[in-house]
């Protein structure tokens, strides 16, 4: 069986930037994500990062991508435009997209969805509860029914999304605020998946609840090895159909 390529993407700049956040993601948020990942063996996990040509994101390396993961926060606006179209086209063609924490704002992902993506937030190192409102979704697999975070960033509806073809997981915050925190859509002959928690200030993505959650979003948005469809001008089926006359045959 061919193994799921995934390709984990970061800005890698709160890492740089901060000694702070250095200490807690010493190889990038995109390391520790990629970290979770490689202990599943149906994956073969690659990293890239907003300083590298293309910002990682070329054709080719695009071509060769099962699922995307996206992490970015403070660096939206650097993503070139003809990166960000190269990403949305690739979803439209079949490839998955998961979106992670504050890349809801991130270019591909808010040209996929056709709003603005706002919410509110504020950081106060407030507790997270995370419900699992659909059990039976494959993204759901193996969780409890409720994951609790001691620690996180408070982010707060109204979330300017379209609404979700599914809503996976929803969010209460100590604070009081409400978050539609793990939404699944379909945008062409791709999957996506937004999932909420993972401010860079919290080693959340060491947590293994948090890695089963990205591990079966994997899984999930993999491409479906569907039949692509044909576009454009097509005859019909019935074009193709030469009619012959038998009427002169008939003798009653």
């Amino acid at each position: 069986m061919e193994k799921i390529r995934v390709l984990v993407w970061n800005e890698n700049i709160h890492e740089k930037s901060s000694a702070e956040i250095g200490k807690i993601y010493p190889n990038g948020i995109h390391g520790a994500i990629a970290e979770g990942l490689l202990a599943y063996p149906d994956f073969e996990v690659t990293t890239a990062t907003l300083d590298m040509p293309s910002c990682g994101l070329d054709d080719e390396t695009l071509n060769q991508t099962d699922v995307l993961i996206w992490w970015s926060h403070v660096a939206h606006a650097k993503v070139p435009d003809e990166v960000a179209e190269r990403v949305r086209q690739r979803v439209l063609d079949g490839m998955g997209f998961i979106v992670l924490h504050s890349s809801h704002l991130c270019k591909p992902f808010v040209k996929l969805m056709g709003t603005c993506c706002r919410s509110k937030w504020r950081e106060n190192d407030e507790r997270e509860r995370v419900w699992v409102i659909e059990p039976a979704h494959p993204i759901a697999r193996n969780l409890p029914e409720y994951i609790e975070l001691d620690q996180e960033e408070t982010y707060g509806e109204r979330f300017e999304i379209p609404t979700p073809d599914e809503l996976v997981f929803i969010s209460w915050f100590a604070g009081g605020e409400v978050f539609r925190s793990g939404a699944c859509w379909r945008r062409g002959l791709g999957k996506i998946f937004y999932f909420r928690p993972g401010h860079e200030a919290y080693p959340t993505y060491y947590r293994s609840d948090i890695r089963q959650i990205l591990a079966n979003a994997v899984d999930w948005a993999k491409p479906s090895q569907g039949p692509k469809p044909t576009l454009g001008q097509v005859k019909t089926p019935y074009e193709s159909i030469r009619v012959v006359d038998h009427s002169d045959e008939f003798h009653p």
